[in-house]
């Protein structure tokens, strides 16, 4: 049976095969000057999120001080190495997600999770406004049990406040994080090369706080 439907996650054996190849990506960031691959700065953390188009997500947060690097990029699917055009074709089962660096001493994974929470409607499913498709899905991939518990504890406070404003429940995946693949050259900090870009981001109005 053909998967059809890019609206639901691909089981693994529909998945496409990928590959073995990373995908090459520039080594400094273009905004921050920053590296866009390991080895990153001593006490530095990652942080894993996706929410809609991975330009204006990436954009978010890397005007964040305390933010040494992003990068945009795949995960939580089946297909290694995928490309964009793969992904877009709802058989990959990843999802488009910023991946963030960033230094604890000087910026809180509390307040990412705000930033994540408050950038876009979480509410959605399978879609982020206009964007359908499962790498448009909201998701926290966490990189440690502390970030799960975090992710998890800030989720249900923030679908309070949702749902007192009249919102729908949230459909937020909260997951570990596993492989994140690199997205093609042409999408890191996109949005700073192409400052008229589509951005795609739209939050719901309520704040975390």
């Amino acid at each position: 049976m053909l998967f059809t439907s890019k609206s639901t996650m691909p089981s693994v054996s529909e998945a496409l095969p990928g590959r073995d190849t990373s995908m090459p990506v520039p080594e400094r960031h273009f905004v921050l000057d920053a590296p866009l691959s390991p080895p990153f700065p001593e006490g530095s953390e990652l942080a894993l999120f996706g929410l809609g188009c991975f330009w204006g997500a990436e954009k978010a947060f890397w005007k964040i001080p305390g933010v040494l690097s992003t990068s945009v990029g795949y995960a939580a699917g089946h297909t290694p190495n995928p490309t964009y055009e793969e992904v877009c074709s709802g058989r990959t089962g990843h999802n488009e997600v910023v991946r963030v660096v960033f230094d604890p001493q000087k910026v809180s994974y509390e307040k990412l999770l705000a930033t994540f929470f408050e950038s876009h409607n979480p509410t959605q499913g399978m879609r982020q406004g206009n964007d359908a498709g499962t790498q448009y899905r909201s998701g926290i991939y966490a990189t440690s049990a502390t970030q799960k518990t975090a992710a998890e504890r800030i989720k249900s406070e923030y679908e309070t406040r949702l749902k007192g404003a009249g919102h729908s429940a949230i459909t937020t995946e909260i997951l570990d994080a596993k492989t994140f693949f690199y997205a093609e050259d042409y999408h890191q900090q996109y949005l700073a090369k192409n400052p008229n870009g589509y951005c795609g981001l739209g939050g719901t109005g309520v704040t975390c706080g």
